[in-house]
């Protein structure tokens, strides 16, 4: 006769066992629905409304099978090579010596990377750190190395200072207040990741950084990690905004760590900006003096947005065509 006690033994295990066995099914249920969900690619995703116009020629690439590296350079190349546009490139805004100084990063998805910094009269910086990710033993130059690297590489000197530019220096120059503007003119940093018909991610991120800014300073952009990050396994991500706030928290190396222990693209944009709001607060910081967005995209061609405060759009070019959403955020700012 079975006593009470090894009934109710018998019974939990057997209990136990089945839920392991459940747990199991729904494990492998779940694995199998993931490897059979279509995958959303290729796409793009970039950062600010200037995005549109460079995911144009980053599709170029895309829709004809070209790889996500070819493609985010391609793309990025078109900001910096606009004069109109004040943020990115020839035509940015000078440090408060009057100098233009340029920061870029590329990486792809074999986690190759390439990086410039500080560099001054070369109107691609992107294809700089490409050059030093793909030619040389090191993955970032900064300054005159920088610059003599590229010229060595056949990149022409050329004065990126355009007469908007000079003007608003000299006009800064009179009261020589640094007060950075929160979502400038609509766009900043241009950040763009890309996930190709094979199924490769990469990234790039290129900037003429915050306007008259002490010279010397460089922002989130250049650096892997902080500005853009790639792991071809997981997802890319890359930011826009005050890049000191995104270096703090390693940025776009939490989002993407956060979309690898399960996130979607869009929580883990947000958890990396509610910790920016989080240091903020511990420092007794004004929230309404800084903007920091990130911009996320997995494996499965899903993305997602988060930003500190409203003002902050992307554009994704995907099957659906290349169309500009606005990025939903911490803080909604009533405009004055």
């Amino acid at each position: 006769m079975t006593s009470r006690k090894t009934f109710l033994k018998t019974s939990a295990i057997t209990g136990a066992a089945m839920l392991l066995n459940s747990l199991h099914i729904d494990a492998k249920a779940e694995k199998r629905e993931r490897k059979n969900k279509q995958v959303n690619k290729p796409i793009v995703l970039s950062t600010w409304n200037f995005g549109l116009k460079a995911n144009e020629a980053a599709w170029e690439i895309l829709s004809k099978g070209g790889k996500a590296l070819d493609a985010v350079e391609a793309g990025v190349r078109v900001p910096e090579a606009d004069p109109t546009e004040r943020s990115v490139g020839y035509g940015g805004r000078p440090d408060r010596d009057g100098r233009i100084t340029l920061d870029a990063c590329i990486m792809d998805e074999m986690s190759n990377i390439g990086s410039v910094a500080g560099l001054e009269f070369i109107k691609h910086p992107i294809s700089v750190a490409r050059a030093v990710m793909e030619k040389t033993p090191h993955v970032m130059f900064v300054g005159d190395g920088a610059l003599q690297f590229a010229l060595s590489q056949g990149f022409p000197k050329e004065n990126l200072m355009v007469p908007d530019s000079e003007r608003e220096w000299k006009e800064w120059l009179k009261k020589s207040e640094y007060k950075p503007i929160v979502n400038i003119e609509n766009h900043d940093t241009i950040g763009m990741i890309a996930l190709d018909a094979n199924g490769n991610l990469s990234g790039a991120c290129t900037t003429s950084g915050m306007a008259f800014k002490m010279h010397g300073r460089v922002g989130d952009s250049p650096i892997i990690g902080a500005g853009l990050y790639v792991d071809n396994e997981i997802g890319a991500a890359t930011a826009t905004g005050h890049g000191e706030e995104v270096i703090r928290i390693a940025g776009c190396h939490l989002v993407v760590e956060l979309m690898r222990q399960g996130k979607s693209p869009e929580d883990a944009c947000k958890e990396a900006v509610n910790r920016v709001v989080h240091l903020m607060e511990i420092r007794k910081k004004n929230l309404s003096d800084i903007q920091v967005g990130f911009i996320a995209l997995n494996k499965q061609g899903e993305y997602g947005s988060y930003c500190v405060q409203g003002g902050f759009s992307y554009a994704v070019f995907d099957k659906e065509g290349n169309n500009l959403k606005n990025s939903d955020a911490h803080l909604i700012i009533p405009k004055k």
